[in-house]
């Protein structure tokens, strides 16, 4: 699907997607032109799926991260929907992944402090619906985050 062209300018976009297609062409080894028309395909195929800030939520106050684990009561037919649906409307809640497994979905939530936290798990996450099981587990620090692919 992707050819040396197209690795060659995605590779160049992740290291440094705010520089301009010119620049980019001009590292990857091609005309601005011919980047401009790959990225426009790359985009109309899906491969990529837009630009977007990244924003330091730390630099905004925020000093703890959580990761929490539900088990859901599945016995209700719609413990899945109602729960994410539910969980969206958090805006401490700032990833939801489901899984296949004993643990059905996650949540990472971020809080300015511990007391902020507290205050999260007992009026907006524990209120959760379907909720079986709930385990939590406080971040300390983050080893490794990388969103670029190995093109």
């Amino acid at each position: 699907m992707l050819d040396d062209t197209d690795r060659r300018l995605l590779r160049q976009l992740q290291n440094d997607p705010a520089a301009t297609t010119q620049a980019l062409a001009t590292r990857a080894g091609v005309s601005a032109q011919l980047a401009a028309r790959r990225f426009d395909k790359l985009r109309r195929d899906g491969v990529l799926r837009g630009q977007h800030a990244r924003i330091d939520w730390r630099a905004l106050g925020y000093s703890v991260e959580v990761s929490l684990r539900f088990t859901l009561d599945k016995a209700a037919p719609r413990a899945f929907d109602d729960f994410i649906e539910a969980a969206r409307e958090v805006p401490e809640v700032v990833e939801i992944q489901t899984f296949l497994g004993r643990v059905d979905v996650r949540l990472s939530v971020i809080a300015r402090d511990l007391d902020h936290y507290h205050q999260l798990y007992r009026n907006r996450i524990v209120t959760l619906p379907h909720i079986a099981e709930v385990e939590a587990l406080m971040q300390l620090a983050t080893l490794k985050t990388d969103e670029r692919l190995p093109l």
